[in-house]
C-alpha cells in the first residue's frame, strides 16, 4: 500500500480486512525467514500466501484452520483433518485490530507439537538432571 505524502510515497505495511497476498507478502517472507518453517497468512476478505522452503507456493491460499481462527477470533493449535496440512500439527493466530477484531490470520506448522519429547529425553537422560539442577540454583 502506498503511504501518505508525508512519507515521501514510500511503501509502508498496513494490514486490513481487504489486504491482498501482495500486501501480506513482506510479513510472510519475514516470518518464514525467521522461523524457517511453512507459513500461511491471509486477510479476512482476500486469500493469501502459503510459503515453504523459501518459496511462495500459493498466492491464493486459504485453509480450514485459518478460516476457523478468523471466525472464532482465537488462536488454535490442532491437527487438521483436511487441507494441505492434513495430519500435521499447526498453530494459527488471528491478526487483530487494536479494538480486537479479527481481520486476518497467520499460521505455522507447529514443530514443538511434532517432537516426540519422551524419546528425546530417553536419548539424552542427562537433560532431566540438568533441568533439575538449574531449577534448584534459581531458588
Amino acid at each position: 500500500m502506498p503511504c501518505c505524502d508525508e512519507f515521501n510515497s514510500e511503501v509502508c505495511l498496513k494490514i486490513c480486512s481487504d489486504s491482498t497476498a501482495d500486501d501480506l507478502e513482506p510479513i510472510a517472507i519475514a516470518i518464514h525467514t525467521l522461523l524457517g518453517i511453512p507459513i500461511t497468512i491471509r486477510s479476512l476478505n482476500c486469500k493469501g500466501i502459503r510459503m515453504e522452503r523459501g518459496i511462495i507456493i500459493d498466492r491464493d491460499y486459504t485453509g480450514p484452520v485459518l478460516e476457523e481462527v478468523m471466525e472464532t477470533n482465537n488462536t488454535i493449535r490442532k491437527v487438521p483433518s483436511d487441507g494441505i496440512y492434513k495430519g500435521k500439527s499447526v498453530v494459527v493466530a488471528p491478526i487483530r485490530t487494536l479494538e480486537g477484531e479479527a481481520i486476518g490470520a497467520i499460521g505455522v506448522v507447529d514443530l514443538v507439537a511434532a517432537l516426540d519429547i519422551l524419546s528425546m529425553f530417553k536419548e539424552y537422560p542427562g537433560v532431566i538432571d540438568e533441568v533439575e539442577e538449574s531449577r534448584k540454583k534459581m531458588k
